[in-house]
């Protein structure tokens, strides 16, 4: 499930990035996507390739990792993270939901970190 008013456009800076055709309240889903969950050894392959920068950590002890589908890996970094995404290990899920209302034609962002206020270094440099 990814609602209607998602767009995929160009991001300033961020190659490509997940916008809003509408106002978005706090608290909504916006996008409900099955993952292919990697096992360690897969993981490791994977972060061999250009897809590092696309997968999850993935598990109650992070050894795994996944490929989302859907929208899912075109959400840009923000340390102060319009939106923040969940993980159901069980069914193989993994949703965004916003923290803080989002404008029309606004960029909707998480923080790679999995905190939306988590100013952690990540693996590159980001604003």
């Amino acid at each position: 499930m990814i609602l209607p008013i998602l767009s995929i456009a160009p991001s300033p800076e961020r190659g490509r990035g997940v916008f809003t055709t509408q106002d978005i309240e706090t608290g909504t889903i916006v996008e409900i996507s099955p993952v292919l969950v990697l096992d360690p050894e897969e993981r490791a392959k994977v972060e061999q390739t250009l897809l590092f920068d696309y997968i999850f950590e993935w598990g109650d002890d992070l050894k795994s990792a996944c490929v989302a589908l859907g929208y899912l890996s075109v959400y840009n970094h923000s340390y102060t993270a319009n939106c923040i995404y969940e993980m159901d290990f069980e069914n193989e899920l993994m949703q965004i939901r916003t923290v803080k209302p989002i404008k029309t034609g606004e960029e909707l962002f998480i923080n790679y970190n999995a905190d939306p206020d988590n100013a952690k270094p990540i693996w590159f440099e980001a604003s």
